[in-house]
């Protein structure tokens, strides 16, 4: 069968953009195709710095054909029935259509339209030109004179030609002609810039791949990561020394160069007395190279640049460019390391311990938001939150504020002022030099974590503290000016954050509730945590506002009814030790529901099912990260078993029933059954198995034991099983259908001591 072959070649793409648009263009072009009835075998898409590349393989030359049937008016019916019958269907006159009976509506008219397969070039001649225009860049530019026409063709950078050939593999493969802002489709691209610059005929994706590795492009994105890797290796092993690997620069790497070529270069020795944290940062974010070190562990003198030619002399000259610029960005690091040993103790200098940093970073007023005061406020909101979290993680509440305290002292120093990137890491030496506690120092640098989706999370209590505390008064803060995330724009990785504080609990198997942003379990009501984060914003937080007299049980009330996982709020007596306060409802719901949301996303990356995951969060009072967790992982695992397979299909049949029934009498039948009126053993068994098992999911759930309340429900599929071979439910008399509609209620509520089995799915 032919295949098609598609390359957009451009200016670079930049590196970060490649993989994804590569999997853009897959997914819009045969989307289109299955749309229009064009099935396929197979697909692959390829990235280079300057092109995307497709080859789909296995597509038919042409459309399927089309006969349709359509039924028209009946015979006699008023001229312009029969006109827009005829307009319709594509028919001159009712000569071309057929006369059908039907013993009920007696005769009418049938049109049968045959459209024949559109050849699949024409096909795509509408497809790629409309995916091209409307690719979903993140950025993309205009360019040249007709950039100033409206509509004109935005690319992430300017589009110089385009291949689209489509053909069997034993016959000359054909052009598919179109246009797309100015540039015209074709058979020629381009290799190398420097190396091979002159076009290249292409027919297909073979040789076009094989083309482009003689004009020294290579084509997959992997296998120059490959090359990059093992060259790498091989440079160090051959110096006695190991590659510190980083599988983000590599990514990065591999797309900036479509040959890449492996070199090594050097600085001064000097150069080491720098915290290695700064040199890999320096050398890697500014010059995009990988640093080695000595088997003892300590940095190498040495570092790995990747070139995107072959260069007459070696590589001399693009080496010892590269030396300068590393050279000169490391001098000015050592300056700035130096300034700041200087204003630590045991060195000379007027002395300037972190604390003083942090006392300059009060008294400057830097401002954090202009909504939401200055990092000095900041820093005092952690430090109360992180001492009032530190006994529910295990940390020492006086080193979790010493932590807090500091955390963010480093920003002031030289440093960190010309390297960012580092905020943390020089906390942390900074702190070890100053003689803080280890797990202060820890958590100087662990309280920005985990920064990713791959990154750990900190499980030193007082580094847990800290990351708590600072991830919470970010979310708390932009919650309150109402500056959430939309859409796909988070500008204030809110996200980010919240899924951070989903990682921390989860992976240290931390017991606190989902909605501890605003509640310290048994210490704290909601609204007094509200307040407390209020406080130190001098009045700028609204979250608490006059709503009248409330008591417990009408504040609770209001806030289940915004989320209904709020129920456990009350769960301790305690908890309301400090009278509630209004509270502004709406707002607080919408964080709970983000949470929840980000819990969900979470939950789907582990590999759970989202339908599991909403039948557990359908539960009220869901506000355990952990339990939630376990108790969506012992659902999959009952639903794997047949036992469970057939009580969820027991459910359903009872579900639907109860479902017709109860709509068709207009009420519900969640009463307890009359046990006099069960007239067969199936219905007295099923009772009986619907009170055990409730009871000990009920117990089993209470002590969190879900795999035991699962498996207590399980119990149930026998007696289910035979009460719907052996009972009819509708029975002729009412009492007894009545009766045996509140059974199959019982059943319904008994599932819900695990899960609502309403949202499973298959």
């Amino acid at each position: 069968m032919p295949d098609l072959f598609l390359e957009l070649f451009s200016e670079e793409i930049p590196a970060r953009m490649q993989r994804r648009a590569a999997e853009d263009l897959k997914k819009l072009v045969t989307d289109a195709l299955v749309e229009r009835g064009f099935l396929y075998e197979g697909a692959r898409a390829l990235a280079t710095p300057r092109r995307l590349a497709l080859t789909v393989h296995g597509l038919p030359a042409k459309g399927q054909d089309v006969r349709e049937e359509r039924k028209g008016p009946r015979v006699g019916a008023p001229d312009a029935a029969i006109q827009g019958f005829l307009k319709g269907a594509g028919l001159a006159s009712l000569d071309q259509a057929r006369i059908e009976s039907d013993p009920k509506k007696g005769e009418f008219y049938v049109a049968v339209i045959e459209r024949p397969g559109r050849p699949t070039p024409e096909v795509l001649a509408e497809i790629v030109p409309a995916i091209v225009r409307a690719f979903p860049w993140p950025k993309s530019m205009r360019w040249g004179a007709a950039s100033a026409r409206p509509g004109s063709l935005a690319w992430v950078r300017p589009l110089h030609s385009i291949v689209c050939t489509f053909g069997p593999e034993t016959e000359e493969p054909e052009v598919v002609r179109f246009e797309v802002g100015g540039v015209e489709s074709g058979d020629v691209t381009y290799g190398h810039r420097f190396h091979a610059p002159g076009p290249i005929r292409v027919r297909r994706f073979e040789d076009y791949a094989a083309s482009l590795r003689d004009a020294f492009v290579v084509l997959d994105a992997d296998q120059r990561k490959d090359i990059i890797l093992h060259d790498a290796r091989d440079l160090a092993f051959a110096q006695g020394l190991e590659l510190v690997e980083d599988e983000g620069l590599l990514e990065e790497v591999a797309g900036l160069v479509e040959m890449p070529v492996v070199l090594m270069g050097s600085f001064e020795e000097a150069f080491l007395a720098i915290p290695p944290e700064v040199i890999r940062a320096t050398i890697r974010a500014n010059q995009k190279c990988f640093v080695l070190r000595r088997h003892d562990g300590s940095l190498a003198n040495r570092f790995i640049l990747v070139s995107n030619l072959r260069a007459t002399d070696g590589g001399a000259a693009i080496v010892a460019g590269n030396e300068r610029v590393v050279r000169a960005r490391l001098s000015d690091a050592l300056y700035f390391w130096q300034t700041d040993q200087r204003d630590l103790p045991g060195f000379a200098g007027a002395g300037k311990p972190l604390d003083q940093r942090l006392a300059k970073l009060k008294s400057l007023n830097i401002v954090f938001h202009e909504k939401l005061g200055t990092q000095g406020e900041r820093v005092e909101r952690i430090t109360a939150l992180a001492r009032e979290l530190a006994p529910l993680v295990g940390a020492d509440p006086d080193l979790a504020a010493r932590a807090a305290q500091l955390a963010k002292a480093d920003l002031m120093t030289e440093v960190v002022g010309e390297f960012p990137e580092v905020q943390g890491l020089m906390g942390r030496r900074y702190a070890e030099l100053q003689g803080e506690h280890p797990s202060v120092a820890a958590a100087i640098e662990e309280h920005y974590k985990p920064v990713g989706p791959s990154d750990r999370v900190p499980t030193d209590p007082v580094s847990v503290a800290v990351a708590l505390a600072d991830k919470i008064d970010t979310l708390v803060g932009f919650w309150a000016i109402d500056e959430k995330p939309t859409g796909s724009k988070d500008p204030y990785a809110l996200r980010r954050a919240a899924l951070g504080v989903i990682r921390t609990l989860v992976e240290n198997n931390l017991r606190l509730p989902l909605f501890f942003g605003f509640v310290i379990v048994g210490r704290r009501f909601m609204s007094e945590m509200l307040k407390r984060a209020a406080q130190p914003l001098d009045n700028r937080l609204k979250f608490l506002e006059a709503s009248g007299d409330l008591n417990r049980e009408g504040l609770l009330s209001q806030l289940v009814s915004v989320s209904g996982r709020a129920a456990s709020l009350l769960k301790a007596e305690e908890a309301l030790s400090v009278p509630p306060q209004p509270v502004e409802i709406e707002r607080i719901g919408s964080l709970l529901s983000f949470f929840a949301d980000r819990l969900k996303v979470y939950l789907r990356d582990q590999g759970a099912r989202h339908d599991l995951i909403d039948a557990v969060f359908a539960l009220p009072g869901q506000d355990d990260l952990l339990m939630i967790v376990r108790r969506v992982e012992a659902l999959g695992r009952l639903l794997a078993t047949e036992d469970g397979k057939n009580l969820l299909a027991g459910y359903r049949r009872a579900a639907n029933i109860l479902r017709i029934e109860e709509k068709k009498d207009g009420r519900s039948y969640d009463e307890a059954p009359d046990p006099a009126r069960f007239a067969l053993p199936e219905e007295q068994a099923l009772a009986a198995g619907l009170e055990r098992a409730t009871g000990a999911a009920s117990a089993a759930v209470a002590a969190e034991d879900f795999e035991g309340a699962m498996r207590a429900l399980a119990e149930l599929r026998p007696a289910v099983d035979a009460f719907f071979e052996g009972v009819t439910v509708n029975a002729d008399d009412p009492a007894l259908r009545d009766n045996r509609l509140k059974l199959l209620a019982t059943l319904r509520r008994a599932t819900r001591e695990v899960a609502d089995f309403s949202k499973i799915e298959g």
